[in-house]
């Protein structure tokens, strides 16, 4: 029977051997009775989806600021869409979707109002008290930030969830991990030096197939490319330049939709018959086997890496150095910078919730606790708050 999607057939797919099990899981650090209804993994995404961190996301950038326009991509319609992917390559490959579908949906949790330039701003704003990082900040809020559950702190994820969350670029050096993984490693071993599971590693090209085409999108709706300015881009022109020929009546909104529909195809294929090459290769037996691997087991052949690189290089150059999306984040610098020294010199100017949980001014505590308050905002809370703050006219 002939499917939609990214593969022509639906055969039935056994789990691999080496796929991440909920019945082998490593538990959570709070244990809590198993759900009659649902595995760890599906619990966790659940909560994740259930979080305010998560709700928080409709209205944190991606690319452009949110009140640009009503369709450019937010943080959560992001994640939905590097979740749906990561479904699908891990249903192909025999792994454990939920898992995927978790860590895909949480991968975003820790990022800042305003996208990079947010982040930016408040790395170098808590450079002095053990820096911002919004990876390490996404294991923060999941394991303390999030204040929901009668027992326990954060959301209490599994190992495997946490152990994803963690290794989201790979393996890690114990010499340049953020301060705030380490202090939880030391309750909480997450093996930071090897590999991440199968299901982490797909969701973190998942997350690589999703920015870069829909970047390509928002870029051409809001103007600041055009589809021949992507001419020479290795794999991106040619499939602009097979649309317009076979089909040359195409509007410009069509086409667009069109060529991102079979890049993101392309990518994903890729994916798949790589990963499978690496698999035969390496023949792992278990998850644990996938971990200790000298290479990540989920990857890009190398001559889509290579496509992949020239389209980053493409976009940085030619879309976020554009002068529009420099002077908003230079303006979002700005504002950062402008609410994290007022309330670090002045904490009673927090929400008292906040406020109370402050040990004075200008110390390593408040100055984590304000980089946590500033960011759990969304764009638009932050332009408000700054208004609030710096605007004598505004209201409190």
């Amino acid at each position: 029977m002939a499917r939609g999607g990214y593969f022509p057939e639906m055969p039935q797919i056994t789990p691999a051997p080496f796929a991440s099990r909920p019945d082998l899981s490593r538990g959570r650090l709070n244990a809590e009775p198993e759900s009659a209804a649902r595995s760890p993994f599906q619990r966790d995404r659940d909560r994740i989806i259930h979080s305010a961190a998560f709700r928080r996301l409709e209205h944190k950038t991606q690319v452009f600021v949110h009140h640009e326009g009503d369709h450019y991509r937010s943080r959560l319609t992001h994640s939905l869409e590097v979740a749906q992917i990561a479904r699908s390559v891990s249903r192909e490959l025999g792994l454990n979707e939920d898992l995927a579908e978790a860590l895909a949906l949480a991968h975003d949790l820790g990022h800042t109002p305003f996208g990079h330039a947010g982040e930016d701003a408040l790395s170098a704003a808590m450079k002095p008290y053990g820096g911002f990082d919004h990876n390490a900040h996404t294991l923060r809020i999941v394991v303390e930030l999030e204040g929901r559950y009668a027992a326990f702190d954060g959301l209490n994820l599994t190992w495997e969830t946490l152990e994803g969350i963690v290794k989201h670029n790979g393996p890690m050096d114990a010499n340049t991990v953020p301060e705030t993984i380490s202090r939880y490693l030391q309750r909480h071993d997450l093996e930071i030096a090897t590999h991440a599971g199968p299901e982490a590693q797909v969701a973190a090209q998942a997350d690589d197939i999703a920015y870069n085409n829909h970047d390509i999108d928002d870029g051409l709706r809001a103007g600041l490319l055009t589809v021949d300015d992507f001419a020479d881009v290795p794999m991106v022109g040619p499939v602009f330049h097979e649309l317009r020929k076979n089909f040359p009546y195409l509007d410009t909104p069509r086409l667009v939709h069109e060529a991102i529909r079979r890049l993101i195809n392309a990518m994903v294929t890729d994916l798949v018959a790589e990963t499978r090459a690496r698999i035969a290769r390496h023949a792992p037996r278990t998850v644990e086997e996938v971990r200790g691997l000298s290479e990540p087991i989920a990857a890009f052949s190398t001559q889509m890496q290579d496509n992949d690189r020239s389209l980053k290089e493409f976009l940085f150059e030619n879309m976020y150095r554009h002068f529009r999306l420099n002077r908003m984040a230079s303006k979002a610098r700005r504002v950062l910078t402008d609410l994290f020294d007022l309330l670090l010199s002045e904490p009673q100017c927090l929400p008292t919730v906040w406020y109370q949980r402050a040990d004075g001014a200008g110390t390593p505590v408040t100055a984590r606790l304000v980089a946590d308050y500033i960011a759990g905002m969304t764009d638009r809370y932050a332009l408000k708050e700054h208004a609030r703050l710096f605007d004598l006219s505004a209201q409190t």
